[in-house]
């Protein structure tokens, strides 16, 4: 299957000396592996004089056995590995990125985190996109969005994707290029050689295969095999493939376990033969040689791509579809025939058709193949290399850093890992401990319900950076059931503290305890992956959520409208929290018309802790409902907060000390500087950066973040990298060592609001 590389090829390469490919690689298991794989095999043959070679991705620790092409592994939760990529990218001066972009992939939201790496390469950039959504979340449209603009070109394998590129996300045709999924450059023998290989001489085969899940819709053939068997009782259906190693991980083998009960109800498991492993090209090549049919049965009209289908094609066989988007167009001219969804009659009757009418099965399988005569590597691989050699004479991507724009150049800043090695240790079954004596977990003062709903916002927002880190699901679990336990029901309101021997030592706790509890459960309803946890607290919250109204402390207020913006943006037509976020916001307003004046713009009479979340909520009240006023208040306080929060010479963050808080009239504490402060800043700034697209708000999210980290009075580090753990306060001449609850989880929400702002880009959208 290799062939020399012709003149006018080696000529067409000559302005070419590098090429790096970035994605997945076997052996790691699955669709985008093997064509990011066979697609760099096709470069390295037409193109012998072009040093290629990849950055592969890893979803779990220890990576995978790959072979010398791959020279970078990108750990896909690990955002400092994007960075250091982008660098050795850069460094090395390589020609051409070729990124195989889909988006369970890669770390952050919706696989935000390689934003973070195209956004500093300099050279051009050339994207596969391996899935298009035409019905986009905010989040996944403006991935794409962000893709499109930091991409030379855009490869697509359909014309469908075609036309979701132009009319759901507006992008320029001129940088949309279409190459099909290639195929391995073989010619199929008669079926018979292929069949004695696997015992299958004289039967009738179909096939289906690829990595398996529910999507697959197997159990479709299973229910039409016992028709299709009544008219042709020599047929053997082939299922070929392992369980996707992400479904098996979270159910086992639970789905390939029905199917095989599935079979042996209807009596057809003597002709069904699962073959339970991931199958390498040439293995592929038999089983497909092997089939009469080909049977893609999936169940997602919307899939836009199947590598199994585009192997069908271009190898000449005969297939039978459910009419999913790729489907419809590969299969369209007599190449193949459609059945509905889930409808094993129709199926059953399309099959038995083609096997009892050889003249006509033997024509569609001519049809594809004389269409998929297009579809090989060789000629795949070629029409990736004269893209790749257009995007290097002309450029189609309007941001190209020379080098970084922002202020301080503060996105090149390396952030720590995220890091809860000490969250755990706080831990145990029941909750999160309140205190420890330096990194030591303190039983004495039990917990309360204030750390373990922080503790829950903060577990959901890394499973929604890491969504497969399953350690994270039990944490989250163990603060739900926290709060579950604390809420009185009787009284609607939740209790707060509670001893170690799991005693409430009150009937109700504070109202600030009761409104980070919403903010938690709305976190966890806008962001959580597991179906039961969503809907758990999302009834938690339901109940919790009325007497709110009632409540007189700001502070709680605010936590509470932060969970009802995040409860919207799940729920964005639920009236009743869209009514009480207003209202809420409403009564700030109030306040703020009744006490600040020009010197003076805040709420009440005296600062205290976690100040920044009451600007921080209005803001985001403010972009809901588009309301001026209310952005100009939030706006005003916040630059106040930001100006008076700062030490003698202006450069480092300074919190409002606990000692004595900074009354109206008086002069601000200076001691001690709490993380809770920081943390609240930090969040505050990037919405206020989203709300003016001023960039020295994110200067000022990234100074209240390095005060953690010795830019502060007193040059000491809060944060201790060693633990993972962050040290209770800024004292007048050192910190406080210990590593207690409220202070490390500060420290983790102040870097996860970094990550999610550098994940997602200057360009969210409200």
């Amino acid at each position: 299957m290799d062939s020399p590389n012709t003149t006018g090829q080696m000529q067409a390469n000559n302005n070419l000396n590098s090429i790096v490919f970035i994605g997945n690689y076997l052996p790691r298991r699955c669709g985008i592996a093997t064509f990011t794989t066979h697609l760099h095999k096709a470069i390295e043959n037409n193109a012998a004089n072009i040093d290629s070679w990849v950055v592969a991705m890893n979803d779990r620790p220890e990576g995978y056995a790959y072979p010398p092409q791959v020279r970078q592994e990108i750990h896909q939760d690990r955002l400092s590995d994007y960075n250091l990529a982008a660098d050795l990218l850069n460094i090395n001066h390589v020609d051409i990125v070729c990124l195989q972009h889909e988006y369970g992939i890669f770390g952050g939201e919706r696989g935000s985190f390689i934003i973070e790496l195209l956004s500093d390469l300099k050279m051009p950039v050339v994207t596969t996109l391996h899935t298009l959504l035409t019905d986009p979340t905010d989040r996944e449209r403006h991935i794409i969005l962000q893709l499109a603009a930091l991409s030379d070109r855009l490869v697509v394998m359909s014309k469908r994707s075609i036309k979701i590129l132009r009319d759901v996300y507006s992008v320029e045709a001129e940088k949309i290029v279409l190459i099909p999924h290639g195929v391995p450059d073989v010619v199929l023998g008669n079926p018979t050689a292929y069949k004695k290989k696997f015992g299958l001489c004289g039967r009738k085969v179909l096939l289906t295969f690829g990595l398996l899940s529910p999507g697959k819709g197997i159990e479709t053939v299973i229910d039409a095999l016992p028709e299709i068997l009544r008219e042709v009782p020599d047929v053997t259906y082939m299922v070929v493939g392992a369980t996707h190693p992400h479904l098996k991980a979270t159910q086992g083998e639970d789905y390939r376990i029905n199917l095989h009960r599935r079979a042996n109800k209807l009596g057809v498991e003597e002709n069904i033969v699962f073959h339970d492993h991931f199958v390498d090209n040439e293995d592929l090549i038999d089983f497909v040689g092997a089939a009469d049919i080909i049977v893609t049965p999936y169940l997602n009209r919307a899939q836009i791509i199947s590598g199994p289908l585009s192997y069908a094609i271009g190898m000449g066989k005969a297939v039978v579809s459910t009419p999913f988007w790729h489907a419809e167009e590969l299969l369209d001219n007599g190449r193949g025939r459609l059945f509905p969804f889930r409808d094993h009659n129709r199926l059953s009757a399309e099959v038995t058709d083609l096997l009892t009418h050889p003249q006509t099965l033997q024509d569609m399988g001519q049809k594809a193949c004389d269409y998929g005569g297009q579809m090989g590597w060789q000629q795949v691989g070629n029409r990736y290399l004269d893209i790749f050699k257009k995007a290097g004479q002309r450029r189609l991507r309007k941001c190209i850093p020379a080098h970084k724009l922002s202020p301080l150049n503060l996105r090149q800043q390396a952030l720590p890992e995220i890091k809860l090695d000490h969250l755990r240790r706080m831990t145990d079954g029941v909750g999160m401990l309140q205190h420890s004596k330096f990194n030591v977990p303190d039983r004495s003062h039990g917990y309360c319900v204030d750390d373990n709903a922080r503790a829950l916002i903060v577990a959901v927002c890394v499973q929604a950076l890491k969504p497969h880190d399953r350690a994270l699901d039990e944490l989250i679990s163990v603060y739900l059931s926290f709060l579950d336990h604390a809420f009185n029901a009787d009284i609607g309101l939740f209790r707060n503290f509670m001893s170690y021997d799991r005693r409430w030592l009150e009937e109700e706790g504070s109202e600030d305890s009761h409104g980070r509890s919403i903010w938690a459960l709305g976190t966890l309803i806008a962001n959580g992956l597991n179906e039961g946890q969503v809907n758990h607290a999302r009834g938690l919250f339901l109940a919790a959520s009325d007497i709110v109204e009632g409540f007189t402390s700001p502070r709680s207020i605010a936590f509470s409208i932060i969970g009802l913006h995040a409860f919207l943006s799940r729920y964005p037509e639920n009236h009743a929290i869209r009514e009480k976020c207003m209202i809420f916001s409403d009564k700030f307003m109030h306040w703020f018309a009744d006490n600040s004046d020009e010197d003076w713009p805040w709420l009440e009479n005296t600062l205290t802790y976690d100040n920044a979340r009451i600007p921080q909520a209005l803001l985001m009240s403010a972009r809901l409902f588009n309301d001026n006023e209310m952005e100009q208040a939030a706006l005003a306080a916040l630059t106040w907060l930001n100006n008076i929060q700062r030490d003698d010479s202006g450069r480092y963050f300074s919190a409002i000390g606990n000692h004595g808080w900074f009354k109206r009239g008086t002069v601000k504490a200076k001691f001690d500087q709490q993380p809770i402060e920081a943390a609240a800043m930090v969040s505050a700034c990037i919405e206020a950066f989203y709300t003016t697209r001023d960039e020295n708000w994110i200067v000022s999210a990234y100074r209240c973040l390095n005060w953690f980290q010795c830019d502060n009075e007193l040059h000491v580090s809060l944060y201790d990298h060693a633990t993972g753990g962050c040290r209770d306060g800024l004292q007048v001449c050192s910190v406080n060592e210990n590593q207690g609850a409220e202070s490390t989880l500060c420290w983790l929400m102040a870097l996860l609001a970094i990550y999610q702002f550098r994940g997602q880009g200057e360009n969210k959208h409200s």
